[in-house]
């Protein structure tokens, strides 16, 4: 018995509930050790926090009521010529006088949420969980400050559009809400009927986000747009358990996402074309990898899809880890804003070792960058607390 257990304790990889145990300590006992100080911190931080919904600030631009998100596009400007004009574009510059307030309270709420139901898993305290509850009842429950559960003004551009296909990819900060609420419900710390109201809200949007010719357009688009659509619509589907829609994510991952995204060398081409190609490409892959993770099950391992020359996310991740590693080594433009930024605790590291168990990856990860504080970075990161998804 003690040389069967001694043989156990050295087993390498083993799968147990969907989750890999490397070296006999699970992944998610790694990753608590790594994080568990800055997440009660900021946990304790957010216990202070009061809510803060899209109702707080209405914005004179927008077309939608105080319940609507509005934002604005990013890469658009005045235009010298006609100041009382159409705003005109600049590719990867960001307009620091756009419209961002909803934007900025969406990534607070999902900072928030993720915080609380990380320290959650951590302590078991209840506190935490209560505090996380007071802010979903907020974004999903109460009429007096609920957000409408549509993004048709999202992205507008002033003097051109009100509203835009490519704002639904705002949507990805509340992916790690959506993942809480399915922790918070897997120990049973949220009360039934507030359960159900908050995913009746995301059954909503998914009806919107799937029916609606913005989301149609967000779902066929040919970069990451198309991939972060998938990304989205997978977590809230697992949250409200639509599993034709899980099926759809996983069809439409495995034979156009990937395929059409991905070229020979792992690299993503339409990303590499950007004016921020470093930044572009780690936030694609992380995406891509979000989506796997989340999507994974013995029927359909996402991770090990392979395609006729041998290609399949690991050649992605292949390719992009060097650059991660040695930064010096890009081989391509420098990112035309935030070059300095990245990289930081990147996810697909994380849930590449998760797959693989590349040791190399998860040293990489361990000593990244894992709270990062610029806006820009913690906005194309929207996996910021990754024991929500080792649950």
């Amino acid at each position: 018995m003690k040389i069967l257990n001694k043989i156990c304790c050295i087993v390498l990889v083993f799968v147990c509930s969907n989750q890999y145990v490397y070296s006999g300590i699970p992944i998610k006992n790694k990753v608590i050790k790594v994080l568990k100080n800055k997440v009660l911190e900021n946990a304790n931080w957010a216990l202070s926090q009061h809510p803060v919904t899209v109702t707080a600030v209405h914005a004179e631009r927008s077309a939608g009521g105080i319940h609507d998100y509005f934002s604005e596009g990013d890469y658009w400007w005045p235009n010298p010529q006609d100041l009382n004009g159409p705003y005109i574009q600049k590719d990867g510059l960001t307009n620091p006088a756009n419209f961002t307030d909803h934007r900025k309270a969406m990534i607070r709420f999902s900072q928030i949420i993720g915080s609380l139901t990380s320290a959650y898993i951590i302590t078991k305290k209840v506190s935490y969980a209560n505090q996380a509850i007071r802010h979903l009842t907020a974004w999903f429950i109460d009429t007096a400050t609920i957000m409408n559960p549509s993004l048709l003004y999202a992205q507008a551009i002033k003097g051109k559009v009100t509203g835009r296909s490519i704002g639904i990819i705002d949507m990805i900060q509340l992916i790690e809400v959506a993942q809480s609420v399915m922790v918070l419900e897997k120990f049973k710390v949220i009360d039934n009927d507030q359960l159900q109201k908050i995913k009746n809200w995301f059954a909503q949007y998914l009806n919107w986000v799937t029916t609606h010719r913005y989301g149609i357009e967000e779902r066929d688009a040919k970069n990451n747009h198309a991939t972060c659509w998938i990304m989205q619509v997978a977590v809230f589907a697992k949250l409200v358990n639509d599993q034709p829609l899980l099926n759809m994510c996983q069809n439409r991952f495995t034979n156009v996402l990937l395929p059409d995204q991905m070229g020979e060398d792992g690299s993503f081409p339409l990303e590499l074309k950007r004016t921020k190609p470093y930044g572009y490409s780690l936030f694609n892959l992380d995406a891509m990898a979000t989506i796997c993770h989340v999507l994974a099950n013995k029927k359909n391992d996402l991770w090990h899809v392979t395609f006729k020359d041998s290609r399949s996310l690991k050649t992605a991740i292949e390719f992009m880890y060097p650059f991660v590693e040695k930064k010096n080594t890009w081989t391509f433009p420098a990112d035309i804003m935030f070059w300095n930024e990245w990289p930081v605790a990147q996810p697909f590291l994380l849930f590449g070792y998760n797959s693989y168990n590349i040791k190399k990856w998860w040293t990489l990860w361990k000593k990244l960058d894992h709270f990062p504080s610029n806006e820009e970075v913690i906005r194309n990161l929207p996996v910021r607390n990754p024991l929500l998804w080792l649950e």
